[in-house]
């Protein structure tokens, strides 16, 4: 059945495609856990990624006898790319660090948030126009896009930045972190 299934020219490049698909995936899925320091997800990432990448790669060059094997690997390379970054976007893994610049200043923004969940420190900031209220907001990476329509919602003119955290200790965040 093996054989029948790689001697149709059609479902070979399916095949092709399918498990370049699979093992970008899986590397983008790897790299990520990797960067998050999950070790031993990305070592059994990585151990299905390189069994996938083996026999892919085993059947595109046991098969040169097409280009278009070839563009459905590097088809199935692309879509891959796409489909392990949207896992990704999913998974959310880790934490990010939410700036906040007000528009105008409005001391009750922070315990609005806070009575959210949120773990904010604040700060009167000055811009060019005047004082603003400056925040520091700690959370989940799933939970971004929530803080920022909240925030929106606050202060429809704020000034949003966020960045991933390396390591973070102490504070709110040791006792519990909006997840």
């Amino acid at each position: 059945m093996g054989t029948f299934l790689l001697e149709n020219a059609w479902t070979l490049i399916f095949i092709i495609l399918m498990i370049n698909v699979a093992y970008v995936s899986l590397f983008t899925l790897r790299m990520m856990l990797t960067l998050k320091g999950v070790r031993y997800g990305a070592a059994v990432v990585g151990m299905a990624e390189i069994t996938i990448y083996v026999t892919g790669l085993g059947i595109v060059l046991d098969n040169m006898t097409s280009v278009l094997h070839v563009m459905a690997y590097a088809l199935g390379f692309g879509i891959g790319v796409i489909v392990g970054m949207k896992i990704e976007e999913k998974l959310a893994l880790g934490y990010i660090t939410v700036n906040v610049i007000t528009k105008e200043y409005e001391p009750d923004i922070p315990n609005r948030l806070r009575d959210k969940g949120y773990g904010v420190t604040n700060w009167v900031a000055y811009g060019r126009e005047g004082e603003r209220l400056m925040m520091e907001i700690l959370t989940s990476r799933k939970s971004e896009k929530d803080l920022f329509d909240t925030v929106k919602t606050l202060d429809s003119k704020a000034f949003i930045v966020s960045h991933e955290p390396k390591k973070f200790n102490g504070g709110f965040w040791v006792k519990g972190v909006r997840r």
